[in-house]
């Protein structure tokens, strides 16, 4: 089947999904948790086939890393859905209203955008997280992974779309493309008229190609240059326990940490208590002249590193004299994601929270918590790094748009 013929489907589910009832989304999102955990071991068996074909390609621990499932890590994903059935509805909310003095009364409400695109990489929990904020926001979803977990994302849909037929739904509210060639991707980004809105959830080469070559309306996702900034007020013991959370608590992710900066004042203290920590999990510093004065065994820093998301046990590190230039120098080298700042300093608090130029800013906490779950949306649909619709973790809200309702009884201007 064609990925225009995927687009043509999702389509004919749209006047469905926009007078199905909040209770019966919820019935069918329990019936996809509930699938997707008594399928737990169909969906390792195709995962497995998937990890193999992984290695067998080369692919880093990183990346093998976000494609492997297990029992407890399919438990999540239905766990995940499951909050998501349990939050309240996004669609149908009256955000304004407004009577004329003609007795016109205009309303503005909370609608789906339509049908959403997700094109990703090697991460099958994608697969369940975008179709259940898709399904409770009432928008029909059609989801691009990549070959490296397309067996894992086969089984999974394949489970999703069971549930819909059982709990009543058309099946094609989730579809899977499966023809995972770059031709698929590029269709996929000149859809308009099928797709109304198109989301990337990977790797900045994939995230850069979307952008730059989409037609249809696009949803930036970013990529992870996250920065933690040690203050000359910091808590030393406090700095090392958030940074080697950050760091190597689950080094694939896009909320780990990428970039140190720290302040002079504090360096000869700070970085060695830091490195004996990241030591724990072999993780390479690369650092300027001052940080490698403080360690002398680190690696020297080049320019790029400050610009990259390693996905690695790899961390960069800045030495500066001041608050603001810390914050001129993560906001030039920033993606745009996460940010931290470790400080016993208020005024310093308040002035990296106001400056900082990123989605999610943090005082004295671990940058990992970037995350739809974790904010209390359910499972995301992405980090969104732009500035204009969404920003941040895209919850439900993010996912609807709006629309006026006028009630009349015969005016005319």
């Amino acid at each position: 089947m064609t990925v225009k013929e995927l687009g043509k489907r999702a389509k004919g589910t749209q006047i469905f999904l926009s007078s199905v009832t909040s209770q019966d989304k919820n019935r069918a999102l329990i019936a996809i948790a509930d699938g997707l955990t008594e399928n737990a071991g169909k969906i390792i068996e195709a995962n497995k086939t998937d990890l193999e074909n992984g290695k067998n390609a080369g692919l880093g621990d990183g990346l093998l890393d976000r494609l492997m499932l297990n029992e407890e890590r399919i438990k999540g994903i239905a766990d995940g859905v499951r909050e998501v059935a349990a939050l309240e509805d996004a669609c149908g909310k009256t955000v304004y209203e407004y009577k004329k003095d003609n007795g016109l009364l205009i309303k503005k409400i909370t609608v789906p955008i339509g049908v959403i695109g997700i094109i990703f990489e090697a991460r099958p929990n994608v697969t369940a997280d975008a179709a259940a904020l898709c399904l409770k926001s009432g928008n029909a979803v059609i989801l691009r992974g990549g070959k490296e977990a397309i067996n894992s994302n086969k089984a999974i849909c394949e489970v999703m779309r069971g549930a819909l037929k059982s709990a009543g739904f058309p099946e094609d509210c989730i579809q899977l493309v499966e023809n995972t060639s770059r031709e698929s991707a590029n269709e996929m980004m000149t859809m308009n008229g099928y797709l109304d809105c198109l989301i990337p959830r990977g790797g900045k080469g994939l995230i850069k190609a979307v952008v730059s070559n989409s037609t249809v309306p696009v949803i930036e996702t970013g990529s992870g240059n996250c920065h933690i900034f040690v203050d000359e007020s910091a808590d030393i013991n406090m700095a090392a326990e958030i940074i080697f959370n950050a760091k190597t608590q689950r080094i694939s992710v896009c909320n780990a940490c990428e970039s140190l900066v720290i302040h002079s004042k504090i360096i000869n203290e700070a970085l060695p208590a830091i490195k004996a920590r990241l030591d724990e999990k072999n993780t390479e510093i690369r650092g300027d002249e001052r940080a490698r004065a403080a360690c002398p065994d680190i690696k020297p820093v080049d320019e790029t590193d400050f610009y990259t998301e390693y996905l690695d046990y790899i961390i960069s590190v800045k030495t500066v004299d001041s608050l603001e230039e810390a914050i001129e120098h993560i906001n030039e080298h920033s993606t745009g994601h996460s940010e931290a700042i470790v400080t016993r300093n208020s005024a310093n608090a308040e002035r990296f929270l106001q400056c900082i130029d990123s989605s999610s800013v943090y005082v004295n906490a671990s940058t990992r918590f970037t995350d739809g779950g974790e904010f209390g949306l359910g499972a995301e649909i992405g980090i969104s790094t732009q500035k204009l619709h969404a920003r941040g973790p895209m919850g439900l809200e993010q996912l609807t748009s709006t629309k006026y309702l006028i009630y009349g009884d015969g005016q005319i201007r």
